[in-house]
């Protein structure tokens, strides 16, 4: 969901990735991990989608994602609203990283393997990641207690 922004698109990514799972099952079968074959399989359909999306938006002259919606797509409960937001602005490398070491608690090895780069660069990319989030809810914490003087 940290990749996507949203439950229903997550579930969505996820089914279609079962779905060609279940299709291509005999060479799904023989994979050495199948689990993140399907997991792999529902990134690459998110990027997919995110360029589709990206194409018209920029074809429609907008140019930029749209932002999360407010009306309960986002799962307030599990992740907050200013969470999702701030990663919705990370680079998707980036995003991945945090969802795959940080949301599925993967460890550097299988994200570097299920990413198809080196472990070093999935260092590199949550180090990145962490320390714009970082910033970002530094700077917002800042402008709360400058509007509380």
């Amino acid at each position: 969901m940290a990749s996507v922004g949203s439950r229903d698109a997550a579930q969505d990514l996820v089914d279609e990735a079962f779905a060609r799972a279940w299709a291509s099952w005999g060479k799904v079968s023989g994979h050495p991990a199948p689990r993140a074959w399907v997991v792999r399989t529902a990134l690459n359909l998110n990027v997919s989608v995110w360029r589709r999306r990206r194409r018209e938006l920029t074809g429609a002259g907008l140019g930029r994602d749209p932002a999360p919606s407010s009306d309960g797509g986002l799962d307030s409960d599990a992740v907050s609203v200013d969470l999702i937001t701030a990663l919705r602005r990370l680079p998707v490398r980036q995003r991945q990283v945090v969802a795959l070491r940080i949301f599925l608690d993967l460890d550097t090895m299988g994200t570097a393997k299920l990413l198809g780069i080196a472990p070093g660069t999935v260092t590199a990319h949550l180090t990145r990641a962490l320390a714009a989030l970082r910033e970002e809810f530094m700077l917002d914490h800042q402008g709360d207690v400058a509007h509380e003087r």
